[in-house]
């Protein structure tokens, strides 16, 4: 499968990491790039037998359309999105064209909007921003399974 700004996507098996990318363009390149990851998980389920809970599933989808939802407001250019299983998580790197890191606002329940960064920063297991020679790159990784209490397996408190 090979994801591109057209639909099309690229998965490959590596030893234990899998992998999907895609290009986006468009807003409608938001609900397509939640798609690619839901298939990508269901595939990593059925086809490879990892586990992935109802919550990684969720979660994961949430973070790829708040990443590339923010890709797409303050960057010219397509977006690339990177999926890959590594262990027992998932990476979900975002690129896109501008080289400004994203300003990231202390959380503010009175705050209308803007909550983007301070999401997937609470979901994620970890959390980068790499500037590139162009561009920059966000990455977060999610925990593929819970433990027996329901809690996202490794998380740090």
């Amino acid at each position: 499968m090979n994801q591109a700004a057209d639909g099309e996507n690229k998965q490959s098996l590596l030893g234990d990491i899998t992998k999907v990318s895609g290009a986006f363009e468009g807003s409608e390149g938001i609900a397509l790039a939640r798609e690619l990851a839901r298939t990508f998980l269901t595939d990593v389920q059925v086809v490879h037998g990892l586990p992935v809970s109802e919550r990684a599933m969720g979660m994961v989808q949430l973070v790829v359309s708040e990443l590339v939802t923010n890709a797409r407001r303050y960057a010219p250019g397509p977006c690339l999105l990177d999926l890959e299983i590594n262990g027992g998580v998932v990476e979900v790197t975002v690129w896109d064209s501008n080289p400004t890191p994203p300003t990231i606002l202390a959380p503010d329940p009175t705050r209308v909007g803007q909550h983007g960064l301070e999401i997937v920063m609470t979901v994620g297991h970890s959390f980068a921003i790499h500037r590139e020679p162009v561009g920059k790159r966000i990455t977060t990784t999610i925990v593929l399974a819970d433990d027996p209490n329901g809690d996202a397996a490794g998380r740090q408190p």
